[in-house]
């Protein structure tokens, strides 16, 4: 059973949670009022992002539909993406490997690539077009060469809370998001999607397919501008009126080149990550992605995690009747922050967006992508996870389930359950699993 703490902070989060949903019922907005859309709320902590490698990690914000919504993402860049691509180690005159002589191209007490040096500083790098500021390890990289990165995987997440809270800013989220892709040595890219009541769906589903295809769009920029040559975008370039208009629209992420992700990431290799709700959303976009196939390249989903998956459904499972009362998230809250998220003319338990299982649901399972379901044993929602895993498997779909004894509903990514050995335990066995659709071909990682 959970301590005596984690009872008594889930009696005090439940009346907290109760109370804003209320008042959001009472103060319901409708979305024709604010078509710009709420991405995060006043009452909760955020985390500013910071471009400098903190515990191994730079981050950064951008909009990329500053226009019509505030639809933005957060990246998490880990420093490993910095060291160069294997290679064998080149041989000096005297036959010994250059790693042994004294010049060497990396400064070991900082363990990033010294860009900003001097030309004649033997710590100098070879990545072009990369800019550092050494005396705060902030990254300002922009489009170096390809051949001369590392690239990472993709990880598109999904933040949890139940449609109408939460953040991809939030503390608990960009703690999550750190130990992911420390773990995992991905790039993952936190989706801040349009929250209830303001946007009720399928605003928020929306905004995750859109920047599904807004990272497609970003692995053909950065190729357009790789076979243009590197100086018409490299630091130090001369530009012309219209390149600097151009840049100044990159800096709302709108239309230019994204740099960490032109320089360090793989959209071959993305996988789509979804907490509570987020779940929800990455199964929608994760089915999306199959409907588009080869519309999407270069992107391609590899892989999909559900981590306790926020499903319903009219017909009840023996955890929705035996648990309805759980911890934290229970479900007269979860029906109540339904009735914010659904149109009220399409309000249904068994809405394609509540229930998985419906029947006629496009497109067939069989093709869905691999899919991790991770769900908690005192959660009233697992069975219906559950159940949705195991229909894939009967269509030869690998969809395994992790189960963590005595948990409760988002026991892993709640700000006062993050430092839980539970928790660190539940994002290891997802790194354990990830990695064997995002290794690299004869690197494959097995268990």
């Amino acid at each position: 059973m959970p301590s005596i703490a984690v009872k008594l902070y889930s009696v005090f989060f439940k009346f907290l949670l109760k109370h804003r949903l209320q008042n959001r019922i009472q103060t319901h907005v409708d979305e024709s009022s604010n078509p710009y859309g709420v991405t995060t709320r006043p009452e909760e902590s955020v985390s500013a992002a910071n471009p400098s490698f903190t515990d191994g990690i730079a981050t950064k914000d951008i909009h990329i539909d500053p226009t019509t919504t505030a639809l933005s993402v957060r990246i998490f860049l880990p420093e490993s993406s910095l060291s160069p691509p294997e290679q064998p180690e080149p041989k000096s005159k005297s036959g010994s490997s250059q790693r042994d002589e004294p010049k060497s191209r990396y400064d070991r007490r900082n363990s990033y690539p010294n860009v900003g040096a001097p030309t004649d500083d033997p710590r100098r790098c070879s990545f072009k077009g990369l800019s550092f500021r050494s005396d705060s390890n902030v990254y300002r990289g922009y489009s170096p060469l390809p051949q001369n990165c590392r690239r990472l995987p993709i990880i598109l997440q999904f933040h949890g809370g139940g449609w109408v809270s939460g953040s991809n800013e939030s503390v608990a989220n960009d703690v999550f998001c750190r130990r992911i892709a420390k773990l995992c040595d991905v790039i993952v890219v936190a989706v801040g999607y349009r929250l209830a009541p303001e946007n009720k769906y399928p605003a928020a589903f929306e905004d995750g397919l859109k920047v599904l295809h807004w990272l497609a769009k970003q692995a053909n920029l950065a190729e357009c501008s790789k076979s243009m040559g590197s100086g018409a975008l490299g630091v130090g370039a001369e530009f012309t009126k219209a390149q600097v208009q151009r840049h100044i629209v990159d800096a709302f992420g709108a239309t230019m080149v994204e740099p960490w992700l032109a320089a360090h990431g793989d959209p071959s290799r993305c996988v789509l990550l979804g907490v509570s709700c987020g779940a929800n959303i990455a199964d929608y976009v994760a089915r999306k992605a199959v409907e588009a196939g080869k519309l999407l390249n270069p992107v391609k989903v590899v892989a999909q995690v559900l981590m306790y998956p926020f499903f319903i459904g009219n017909v009840p499972t023996r955890s929705e009747i035996n648990l309805a009362n759980s911890y934290f998230y229970d479900k007269a809250m979860c029906l109540l922050a339904w009735k914010l998220f659904l149109p009220e003319q399409e309000f249904s338990l068994d809405h394609p967006a509540a229930n998985p299982l419906i029947p006629d649901r496009a497109p067939p399972l069989k093709l869905m992508p691999p899919t991790l379901t991770v769900v908690a044993e005192l959660d009233w929602m697992r069975d219906r996870a559950i159940a949705y895993s195991e229909t894939l498997r009967k269509v030869n779909v690998d969809a395994p389930v992790l189960e963590y004894k005595d948990a409760v509903h988002e026991f892993a990514t709640l700000d006062m359950l993050l430092n839980t050995p539970q928790a660190q335990a539940c994002a290891e066995d997802i790194a354990i699993w990830v990695k064997k659709y995002i290794s690299l071909r004869g690197h494959e990682f097995s268990y």
